[in-house]
């Protein structure tokens, strides 16, 4: 996403230089959310999932090498080298090699499903309705991940038990309400989950839990992501969990953008589909010398049982937080000035809830704003 949306910001904006994309994945860039969402419970055809309609490359003259790895980057000779020998000149390079899914780190853990790929989006859909209905299924992770595959697994008629290390769904990211309100919600799913569970080992069987053992047909895996920053740190770029980027999306040579999951702004990540977009369409800009506006509220969707559920802004342990809109949303507050509103059911157009996240609205501010909107 961050690759083909730098692309098509250059070309909208009047680039007209060439432009390649070069993805160790066989297909052109598509979107990911729909892999734990649409794809796993409905089987969505893979070409629906494009993030720009097949003739969209030809048409705008971007180049597509699919497939094929970028075994080394030269910044400084302004050299890419492939995997196949092949060496690549450039003016500008954005990397945007995304995250790789994190292993369990237990005996058995390496035959857990992980979900990054379409290609493990398909292997996920096959064991799901493979599985006779009611099978018992693990699923390790209470993450954004493990919360929207047990969901579409529950769909499917599955039973699964999500394991999680923490003592809230999401590690308390996203604060005690939303945990406690998705608690439920998955539990009338037909979802049951363990919570404060460290998983001990894997097997054919299921997951342990020190001598206890969770059943299940098979397993999957959500517990993170590790950016794929080697290639940027053997060329010599800053990386810190990522490669570090300013504000435009500059990593420390002057030749080299980065954006997506790999890029670190102000050491955080923005393993999401619109930083992704947003970050993609700054080095863009960037890279055209032309301005850059400030980076917008973060902006994280998910789903919890088939309730859409939208996050915009960041929060820490110990901001306030309270429902509002009967229950439709949470606010949490810091010096009584809203940092994260969360949306249950879209019951606040998106652009106005990340308006008054981005403006620090207060308490009066927000219940205003909230009455005016969804009356």
């Amino acid at each position: 996403m961050a690759s083909v949306r730098s692309a098509r910001t250059l070309r909208r904006k009047g680039f007209d230089g060439s432009i390649l994309l070069v993805g160790d994945e066989a297909l052109p860039p598509y979107n990911r959310p729909p892999l734990s969402k649409e794809l796993l419970r409905e089987g969505h055809p893979a070409e629906l999932l494009a993030a720009e309609p097949a003739g969209w490359y030809e048409r705008h003259h971007v180049e597509l090498l699919t497939g094929v790895t970028v075994a080394q980057l030269e910044p400084d000779e302004s050299r890419a080298t492939l995997a196949d020998g092949r060496s690549i000149r450039f003016e500008h390079c954005l990397l945007a090699t995304g995250a790789a899914p994190r292993a369990v780190p237990v005996p058995g853990g390496q035959d857990a499903l992980l979900l990054r790929t379409l290609e493990d989006a398909q292997h996920l859909r096959a064991a799901a309705v493979s599985a006779p209905p009611g099978a018992q299924v693990v699923v390790v992770g209470g993450g954004l991940i493990g919360v929207e595959v047990a969901s579409g697994l529950a769909a499917l008629g599955l039973e699964p038990t999500v394991v999680e290390l923490g003592d809230s769904l999401w590690a308390g990211s996203l604060g005690a309400l939303l945990s406690g309100w998705a608690l439920e919600r998955l539990r009338e799913a037909g979802v049951t989950v363990r919570l404060g569970a460290a998983v001990t080992a894997l097997g054919a069987g299921g997951a342990w839990i020190a001598e206890e053992r969770i059943p299940g047909a098979f397993v999957v895996a959500g517990i993170g992501v590790r950016p794929r920053d080697e290639l940027a740190a053997a060329a010599g770029l800053a990386v810190a969990g990522g490669v570090v980027v300013d504000a435009d999306q500059r990593s420390s040579h002057p030749a080299v953008w980065a954006a997506g999951d790999v890029a670190r702004l102000a050491g955080r990540a923005g393993e999401h589909w619109h930083a992704a977009r947003d970050s993609g369409e700054r080095a863009a800009l960037s890279i055209l010398g032309l301005p850059v506006a400030p980076p917008r509220a973060p902006w994280i969707f998910t789903e919890v049982a088939g309730v859409a559920v939208d996050i915009f802004g960041d929060a820490v342990a110990g901001d306030e937080e309270r429902w509002m809109l009967d229950g439709g949303a949470i606010a949490r507050m810091r010096d009584h000035r809203l940092v994260q509103l969360i949306v249950i059911g879209s019951g606040i157009p998106a652009e106005a809830a990340r308006g008054l996240v981005e403006q620090g609205a207060s308490e009066a501010d927000l219940r205003r704003a909230v009455a005016e909107k969804c009356v």
